[in-house]
């Protein structure tokens, strides 16, 4: 019993730890560090406040196109419905942040490299959002952020993604889930003798009163 107990404290305790590494990229963005298996965010290179903030439109979008492919399994979650109607909703913002990472590019790469690079760029950012182990985590995040842009008046995309894109990042983190633990046998279960046998291993009677 005591070795149960150490274990389902060992068990809450990553349980808690993974709560608090949630939280922390919650609240620090792509400075937070991501346990194994987790993509880390694109690092870019020197940005101007504007293409920071493009740059953080134009992964919004990258997150909700993600899930849109990934999410279908729940018609209810609505995300290739909302990702449908986000485009035209808010084109004309989304249209600016992709010229201002274009404009970017050009401007730390040259035109004729720039093309080549913000390609690179924006297949690691729809990689960056690719997840298997947290998927319903993440498209519960997405779903709801979706439901909030299609909802929003025009102009404001800008602002949901930097509000919200910390918790699309924390969603992706796999929660530690204890039934998983103990079908791999990492908690020790004491075993249980057969009331059908007795001391020195012979059947009892099923029909006896110590059997049943």
């Amino acid at each position: 019993m005591r070795r149960i107990l150490r274990s389902s404290a060992a068990v809450l305790a990553a349980m808690s730890a993974a709560s608090v590494q949630a939280q922390a990229v919650a609240s620090l963005g792509d400075a937070a560090p991501l346990p194994p298996g987790v993509m880390a965010p694109v690092q870019m290179r020197d940005m101007t406040p504007a293409e920071r903030r493009a740059h953080q439109v134009w992964s919004l979008r990258a997150a909700l196109n993600v899930a849109a492919l990934q999410c279908q399994f729940s018609p209810f979650l609505r995300t290739v419905k909302n990702y449908n109607l986000i485009l035209p909703h808010h084109s004309a913002e989304l249209a600016s942040a992709l010229k201002t990472m274009n404009d970017h590019f050009v401007r730390l790469d040259g035109a004729k490299t720039a093309r080549r690079t913000f390609d690179q760029y924006t297949t690691r950012t729809y990689n960056s959002f690719s997840t298997l182990d947290a998927q319903l985590s993440f498209c519960q995040k997405a779903s709801d952020i979706g439901w909030e842009v299609l909802a929003a008046k025009k102009g404001s995309y800008a602002d949901i993604a930097e509000a919200r894109l910390p918790e699309v990042r924390a969603a992706m983190i796999p929660k530690w889930n204890p039934l998983v633990l103990v079908q791999l046998g990492w908690l020790d279960v004491p075993g249980f003798s057969n009331p059908c046998v007795d001391r020195r291993g012979r059947q009892i009677p099923l029909l006896s009163k110590k059997c049943r």
